[in-house]
């Protein structure tokens, strides 16, 4: 099995790190005569128009955040409304800004570079307004096409192993990345970034479907050959990343297997021409699963590998202090998506500890997903630095989830390490905190093996995403970044040896006011 043979991973990971002397000697130009498409189109299909009118739910964004999936009584039925909203704030344009080329649709969830190269697909069973189906959802026109008529959920419910939330949901939405549209900038380091946006996405498609209680489970283990086929994408330019089932019905019958047809869909050009950046689908071929009962012992011995141990209490701990549920901010999650930005400059301000803790708090309360053993269960943990924090000195820190507190590593001022460690940016030396998320990546691959690595880019990203909401929920601004690797390890170790960055966050006041 090519997952356990866990060099790949290595191999890419250590291949595509950024390091000061390779950030320097990268000849790499960006070609705008060449610019890819954000959008994959299909020209000659129908579009099934969604309502724009997406209602407004009862539940405050930062609890929205937090929430665990609602229990099965408890659920709401899905329908073509509210799919059409958990679409519009997954991956809906929220504005349109002109430029002298032409003009950008900013959507719902960050993305690296703004080249959005996710694309969201359903796949369910007969609702009371949307016929059973395989669909491309169009955040161009927010339209649906169909790509297959009929009920597919018995695929993805062998592709996925059984998964029970797979097979008791009436709509599964499937993550895919065309690697192009993000490589054409990022070159081969645009795999780890088809996790970073897909997890930004899936953080407010969680939030979405929490705040309408809709429960939603994330699924990474599947067989990838199965989800390609059905979805007819391209194995050479295009890859499936994950499934997320919405709803639960315990008594829902899926119906046989249907005949799998192959597709010749038309698309149109991203661009004039493409680069192949074989790194990336190497590392997605090395991390693929082949059969059901593959998928079926992935997930069995990734739960049962979750116990770690947790490290020794060296630092000053400062407890969190989030804001009572009494006093949270009440702007609901729809608020705070069309919202939300990513800040461009930060004010060299404070913000409180309220503040951060609150974030923190409702970010880290647990994901529903087939690779963690529960909201206690993380691949990921959490450092800091601190710039401008009202109750704390400026320092290093290290968020310790079970005590709900900040232990203090290193004290001082870091604005100037922090800017290095972001590429040189100002951002991150401006802003009042910078998060990152790093995993310990050898227990990770030895856990779930090559996929582990995609398991660990994928959370990380969606604890960033909710960081997000968080950040935007209280009126503050946030920005994802991209490292120095290596750096940021050292800057943290001893603490932190052995481990590796999975993302940053850089969180604070902006120069501008939120839209």
């Amino acid at each position: 099995m090519k997952n356990r043979e866990i060099k790949a991973a290595w191999e890419y990971h250590n291949g595509t790190k950024h390091s000061y002397q390779g950030s320097r000697a990268n000849p790499h130009y960006l070609d705008w005569q060449n610019q890819p498409l954000p959008f994959k189109i299909y020209p000659k299909l129908e579009p099934i128009a969604l309502s724009p009118e997406i209602s407004s739910s009862a539940m405050p964004a930062l609890s929205a955040i937090s929430a665990f999936p609602a229990s099965p009584s408890a659920a709401t039925k899905l329908t073509r409304e509210n799919l059409a909203a958990l679409l519009f704030l997954s991956a809906g344009i929220t504005r349109r800004r002109s430029y002298p080329g032409g003009e950008i649709g900013f959507r719902a969830a960050a993305c690296t570079g703004a080249l959005y190269h996710i694309d969201l697909y359903l796949v369910c069973g007969d609702l009371e307004d949307l016929a059973a189906g395989v669909y491309h959802f169009s955040p161009h026109d927010f339209a649906l096409r169909c790509l297959r008529q009929g009920d597919f959920r018995a695929d993805l419910v062998s592709a996925s192993g059984a998964e029970p939330a797979i097979a008791r949901a009436p709509g599964i939405v499937i993550s895919a990345s065309t690697f192009w549209r993000n490589a054409w900038k990022y070159q081969s380091r645009a795999y780890r970034h088809c996790f970073w946006d897909n997890g930004t996405m899936l953080a407010n498609l969680l939030a979405a479907a929490a705040a309408r209680n809709i429960p939603a489970c994330v699924v990474a283990g599947f067989v990838d050959e199965s989800i390609r086929d059905l979805l007819a994408l391209d194995d050479k330019r295009e890859a499936p990343l994950s499934l997320v089932a919405l709803g639960d019905c315990a008594d829902l019958a899926v119906m046989a297997a249907l005949p799998l047809e192959p597709l010749a869909l038309e698309t149109v050009p991203l661009s004039k021409s493409e680069v192949a950046y074989p790194a990336m689908r190497e590392m997605h071929l090395a991390s693929a699963l082949a059969t059901e009962a593959e998928v079926e012992a992935w997930r069995r011995e990734g739960i049962d590998g979750a116990a770690r141990d947790e490290e020794i209490i060296t630092g000053r701990l400062f407890p969190l202090e989030p804001i009572d549920d009494g006093a949270l901010p009440q702007d609901k999650i729809e608020e705070v998506i069309v919202r939300r930005g990513s800040a461009r400059q930060f004010a060299q301000q404070s913000i409180s500890l309220a503040e951060l803790s609150t974030a923190l708090d409702r970010a880290s309360r647990g994901i529903s997903a087939d690779f963690l053993n529960g909201p206690k269960d993380s691949l990921n943990s959490i450092y800091l630095i601190v710039h401008a924090v009202d109750e704390l000195p400026a320092g290093a820190y290290f968020y310790r989830r079970a005590e709900r507190a900040l232990e203090l590593l290193k004290e001082g001022d870091f604005r100037r390490e922090a800017g290095y460690l972001g590429l040189g940016q100002e951002i991150p030396a401006d802003c009042s905190v910078n998060v990152y998320f790093l995993t310990n990546l050898e227990a990770v691959l030895e856990r779930f093996g090559n996929r582990g690595y995609r398991a660990a880019q994928l959370e990380a990203a969606i604890l960033a995403g909710k960081l997000y909401l968080a950040a935007y929920a209280q009126r503050l601004s946030a920005s994802g970044l991209t490292f120095f690797d290596d750096d940021v390890t050292n800057f943290f170790s001893p603490h932190a040896a052995g481990k590796s960055v999975m993302f940053l966050l850089a969180l604070g006041k902006s120069l501008k006011p939120n839209r």
